[in-house]
């Protein structure tokens, strides 16, 4: 379910309206009644592993170019 609310609302309510969002929720804030902009949380990304695609790519890689392979540059 969406809440909507107005700036005024938004401003005193922030600290409210972050954690909803946090959550999940969607919230918009309104001006003059129309939507305005949207609260989102900030996703983050998946830890990297060193050595996580290892052997995963085969053949020499870095060897020299075949005659298909220098059409591409």
């Amino acid at each position: 379910m969406a809440i909507q609310t107005n700036i005024h609302e938004a401003k005193t309510h922030l600290s409210r309206l972050l954690e909803q969002a946090h959550r999940g929720e969607d919230v918009i804030i309104a001006k003059d009644g129309k939507p305005y902009a949207r609260l989102v949380p900030i996703r983050t990304a998946a830890r990297r592993v060193p050595g996580a695609f290892r052997g995963l790519i085969t053949g020499d890689v870095l060897g020299p170019m075949g005659p298909v392979d220098a059409d591409w540059g």
